[in-house]
């Protein structure tokens, strides 16, 4: 029961912001914190929810409800109705559900591999774990980490972006920084060098070129042969170390993608069906199209999930906006490529946010023995939480999206794509300018290789119009830098708690808003 009422939370806080600001919060610290309050209420049985593990399942639904609400269901239909078909709103719901579904599924699948490692950033992860532990042990973390999600509060009212500076303490070094020095251009260009690289589509280049090496990357991990995961009971019961094992090994990693395309594949199938597609294209154009729809489908998943692995922001946007400009440049017809864009778009946010919600279960868990079986049962735990916020957000979106649309109340990007494919690109040096643009996104990609991702995050720096974020970044990695030099290993690890309470005070301060007005 508080699960489904935390999962209601998440999507009406999603629904009210993706339509009013733009944006998606991480509610997992709010489910954090409920859950917490509820578990100190001694009647009921609601004093379970002292159990850590119980909040992390509460943080899970809520969390998932928030961005399959806004980000994967929303979003999509809206596109349709802002190109003026609503009589496509519900196939496209349907096709977004199954999207959606498919997405959160290949994450908890994928999960503790070498590929997406339980042990590499996920940023807003860390932040909701830390908050669970601060809140079951108190003393000098907890005190860390109040300190920095006061800080993080007050920064975010001052027209900072804290959660850029919390990322930036708890990511990866060298590619956060690329992350900052993407973000300063992205400011800067216009005024200096008198270019507007989203109108010339610079940054979208740079994402194609490191995207293709970063698929390619990926298909070397899937395809490279492995030992298969350890069991459980030969896992020593000494330390943290079994829990730096893959828990996934190659071949489930080769399963896994393959059986997600297939399904992808038939998510478009019913959705050329659903929509009477053939009206618009022939039977092999239907069967090229929902090839081309399940491929956009999973690439999409795979370069916003690498991002928010590591940067804990994911261009989720910008990475569709690269498929529907491809869509154009071949001359694909107009409602074709509504469902297009609509149906890449329900992929990638879940995908991202079950990461965050499973990197802050292993945090919790990982100390737990015999640990394998531990950490696999709270994961498909995890599942079920995270598939009843789903459940909740479906049909919410079911119920109140004709409110919103009727009243004027789209989601912005939504509208920027049914403006796109209504206007075309009426440019000849778009594809010259893409193209010449992924050559530095390709090299920087395969220089920094497959565990730092410099050329997705550069490219998600290029693509995101946030002020200052990238002065924040910069100054956190200093401050990072020169704070684990004076401290050492526990200046890291006190860092890194004070970069969850940055996130986590921006997120509150993020949902706030609907409180505020704002």
């Amino acid at each position: 029961m508080i699960t489904a009422l935390l999962a209601i939370l998440g999507g009406v806080i999603g629904l009210h912001l993706v339509t009013t600001l733009g944006i998606s919060p991480n509610t997992s610290v709010i489910g954090a914190l409920v859950a917490m309050l509820v578990g100190r209420i001694g009647f009921a049985g609601l004093s379970r929810f002292r159990d850590t593990h119980r909040q992390n399942l509460a943080q899970t639904s809520i969390s998932a409800a928030t961005f399959a609400a806004a980000n994967s269901l929303l979003t999509p239909i809206a596109v349709p109705f802002a190109f003026g078909r609503t009589d496509l709103v519900w196939p496209m719901l349907l096709g977004a559900a199954i999207g959606l579904i498919i997405d959160g599924w290949i994450l908890y699948r994928a999960f503790g591999s070498s590929f997406l490692p339980a042990d590499a950033a996920w940023p807003p992860g860390v932040a909701a774990a830390e908050t669970i532990k601060a809140g079951d042990r108190g003393g000098r973390q907890a005190l860390i980490l109040i300190i920095g999600t006061v800080v993080g509060v007050g920064g975010s009212l001052a027209g900072m972006s804290m959660s850029a500076a919390g990322v930036a303490f708890i990511g990866n070094i060298a590619a956060l920084a690329l992350f900052g020095v993407g973000l300063l251009i992205n400011q800067y260009a216009p005024g200096l060098l008198h270019l507007d690289l989203t109108e010339l589509y610079i940054p979208h280049g740079v994402m194609i070129g490191a995207g293709l090496v970063a698929l390619i990357q990926a298909a070397m991990a899937i395809f490279r042969r492995s030992v298969a995961a350890p069991a459980g009971n030969t896992l020593s019961d000494a330390g943290p170390g079994p829990s730096l094992q893959p828990t996934v090994d190659a071949k489930q990693l080769r399963r896994t993608f393959g059986t997600g395309y297939l399904l992808y594949l038939g998510g478009a199938l019913v959705l050329a069906t659903t929509t009477a597609l053939w009206s618009h294209l022939s039977v092999p154009a239907i069967i090229g199209w929902a090839l081309f729809a399940a491929f956009a489908a999973i690439v999409h998943e795979l370069i916003v999930g690498l991002a928010a692995m590591h940067a804990g922001w994911f261009p989720a946007f910008a990475v569709t906006l690269i498929f529907l400009v491809v869509g154009l440049l071949v001359g694909m017809p107009a409602v074709p490529l509504v469902l297009l864009v609509g149906y890449c778009a329900a992929t990638g946010p879940a995908f991202a946010d079950m990461g965050y919600d499973l990197k802050a279960g292993w945090i919790l868990r990982r100390t737990s023995r015999p640990y394998l079986a531990y950490e696999i049962d709270g994961r498909r735990q995890q599942l079920i939480s995270a598939m009843i916020g789903f459940g909740v957000a479906i049909g919410m979106v079911l119920v109140l999206w004709r409110g919103y649309f009727h009243s004027g109340q789209l989601p912005p990007v939504s509208q920027v794509y049914a403006d796109t494919i209504r206007s075309g690109l009426g440019r000849p040096d778009v594809l010259r300018n893409l193209l010449l643009a992924a050559v530095p996104g390709a090299v920087i990609q395969l220089v920094g290789g497959p565990k730092r991702q410099l050329g997705i995050l550069l490219a998600t720096g290029l693509l995101i119009s946030t002020p200052n974020a990238g002065w924040m970044v910069l100054a956190a990695l200093v401050i990072r830098l020169v704070w684990g030099r004076i401290r050492g290993a526990d200046g890291e690890k006190e860092i890194s708690v004070f970069g969850a309470g940055l996130i986590a005070g921006d997120s509150l301060f993020s949902i706030g808003r609907i409180f505020g007005g704002k």
